[in-house]
Parts: structure tokens; C-alpha cells; sequence
């Protein structure tokens, strides 16, 4: 499942897509909503399907396109949202993209990923840190706000020493699809530096769809051709590192 639906492709239904998961071995899934509509989307389908936890914020994009009126309203909404279930386990997607987002809008974006840093030390949540082209500014920001307990890096796109860095301040570094891309493979050296307990795998559904069904609407059923190629470049036994991939993700959301 994706934080909202585009359009674009044949999407699965929510009952679908967690019956496809489940069949593979993938019974949880995160549900991130990364705009108003979404993240109060998906506040309600965790509250629906036991299989899902959900994730609430402004994506770095959709926060530089609002004026500081609209900005300070939606953040006042995403507190609404963390704090309104059990069910909610993190902040996120937040953090800064310089690839979409041009110059203009990053002074924005820095004050929103502020905001979403402070929300998730409110409520103790999980920090989940969408980073594009930013990695510098990144972490800049999370050493002067000070982290919170938990942050996940998600869909990681850093270099090896990115991911050395990550590691050392204790995040969680969460690996897509484009692990398996023949042109990552600076990310599969970045993939072989994280320990277990901190290596996370994930969908960004629809997109980033693993080798070979690149082209396709990505889903959480796919997340096994993922994994198995992080059995290949970190040299950890398939099963080691599911049980493993088990219990970073429960120390990164808690169990449901």
C-alpha cells in the first residue's frame, strides 16, 4: 500500500493488498500518510485492519507549498492526528528533498521537519525521515534539534558512509526496492555496512518496485524480492535476517 493513491497504475484494494502480504510473509504493514487526506487516511485504516499501524505528517514537498498560515495548520493537525490512537506509531514522512523542492521552499521545509522532530518527542513516536538530495542538512538538523529515541532513515539513498553515520547515532536504515536496481550499487555498500538490529526493509508503494517487476505498481507482496537480495549483499542467512528485519521493526513501531 502507498501513502495515497495517484491514480496512476492499477492500485490494489487495501483487503487485497494485505491478503497478498500476508501470503508471503509480510503480516504488519506501516501505513504512512504524508498529507492531511492521507495521514487522517490512514489513522482510520489502522484503526480498521489489525495488520496496520499508521504513520501521520507533512511530506517535505507538500510543506513548502503551503503558505506559513496554511503550514502552522496543518502541523496543528498532524498533532491532532498523533495523538488521536493507539495506533499511530510514527511521525513521518518528514525531513527535506532538494531534488523536487527548489531553493526557495527549503527554508520551509527545515522549519516543518523542526516541528515534526518536536511532535515526535511530544507524543514518543517514531521519527520516519524522508531524505532526497539532503543528506548534509539532514543529519544537521537532527543534531541541533536533538533526535528522538527512535528515527528511521526511510528508503535510504546515502552512500556507505552515510549509512556508517546513520548507524553510529543509533537510527534505524530502511531499505526499498532500489536496492535491487543494477545501478545501486553504491546503496548495496551502504546495505552491507548496517547491522541487523538496525536494518530495516520497506515498499515505498507504488513506487520503487523491485527487480524485475520494475514498471509495476509496487506492494508490500513484493517485499520478499527485497529482502532476498539483502541476503545477498550483507552475506546474512535469509532466515537470520527476516527474524532479524522481525525485530528492528518492532523496536522501530512496537508490536500490533
Amino acid at each position: 500500500m502507498r501513502r495515497e493513491d495517484t491514480g496512476e497504475g492499477e492500485q490494489l484494494s487495501v483487503d487485497e493488498a494485505i491478503r497478498s502480504a500476508a501470503a508471503v510473509g509480510v503480516p504488519r504493514i506501516v501505513q504512512i500518510g504524508c498529507t492531511i487526506p492521507g495521514a487522517r487516511w490512514a489513522v482510520d485504516a489502522a484503526e480498521r485492519y489489525d495488520a496496520l499501524v499508521a504513520g501521520v505528517a507533512l511530506h517535505p514537498n507538500e510543506a513548502a507549498r503551503l503558505d506559513p498560515r496554511e503550514l502552522d495548520d496543518a502541523l496543528a493537525e498532524i498533532d491532532r492526528l498523533a495523538g488521536a490512537s493507539p495506533r499511530v506509531r510514527a511521525i513521518g514522512e518528514t525531513g527535506l528533498d532538494h531534488f523536487r523542492t527548489s531553493e526557495s521552499g527549503w527554508k520551509q521545509q527545515e522549519a516543518s521537519f523542526r516541528a515534526h522532530i518536536a511532535l515526535a518527542k511530544r507524543h514518543d513516536k517514531t521519527l520516519v525521515i524522508h531524505d532526497r538530495d539532503a543528506h548534509d542538512d539532514v543529519l544537521r538538523v537532527l543534531a541541533e534539534e536533538g533526535a528522538p529515541e527512535r528515527v528511521v532513515m526511510h528508503c535510504f539513498s546515502g552512500d556507505a558512509a552515510m549509512a556508517r553515520e546513520c548507524v553510529r547515532r543509533g537510527y534505524f536504515v530502511s531499505f526499498s526496492g532500489t536496492v535491487t536496481f543494477a545501478s545501486a550499487a553504491k546503496l548495496r555498500e551502504a546495505a552491507a555496512v548496517v547491522p541487523l538490529g538496525q536494518l530495516l526493509v520497506e515498499t515505498d508503494a507504488p513506487f520503487l518496485t523491485p527487480h524485475p517487476y520494475r514498471g509495476r505498481p509496487n506492494a508490500s507482496y513484493l517485499v520478499p524480492l527485497t529482502v532476498r537480495r539483502l541476503s545477498e549483499v550483507t552475506g546474512i542467512a535469509l532466515e537470520e535476517l527476516c527474524t532479524g528485519i522481525r525485530t528492528a521493526t518492532e523496536r522501530a513501531f512496537g508490536v500490533w
